[in-house]
């Protein structure tokens, strides 16, 4: 059985984000030799998410539309997690809601995805350098 492990870095200079990692992830198959097995992605930060969908303009502006309304931003003082001195509670529940790892199966040495499946990063407390962690095990 063959381990690769990769770390992708972003910095998302606003405050929120959306980035396709479907070509690094791929990248980092193709570096691995692996021709069938798991590959894992995850979000190495409490403010951050990795999840899958498609990589439709419309949609990454309804999630973003959607979360804010699910946990809008401000006013800060509405989240007690706020009282610590950060200003990021609503970043943490928008990570709940959108996960912290996706796993994909690997066949043929590609990403085993359903149709228009990519694999995005999601920033909700942009401003600084964030990873996310590649994992991929098989043969």
């Amino acid at each position: 059985m063959i381990s690769h492990r990769r770390e992708l870095w972003f910095d998302i200079p606003g405050r929120r984000g959306f980035v396709n990692i479907t070509p690094d992830v791929e990248a980092t198959l193709a570096e691995s030799g692996i021709q069938e097995g798991l590959c894992l992605v995850n979000a190495m930060h409490i403010t951050a998410s990795v999840f899958i969908n498609d990589d439709e303009a419309g949609l990454l502006s309804d999630y973003e539309r959607w979360l804010e309304e699910l946990a809008p931003h401000e006013p800060v003082a509405a989240y007690r997690h706020n009282l610590t001195g950060e200003d990021n509670g609503d970043a943490h529940l928008k990570r709940q809601v959108m996960g912290r790892e996706v796993v994909v199966a690997i066949t043929a040495g590609r990403l085993d995805f359903g149709p228009w499946e990519q694999i995005f990063y999601g920033e909700f407390d942009g401003g600084r350098k964030k990873r996310v962690l590649v994992k991929l095990i098989g043969e």
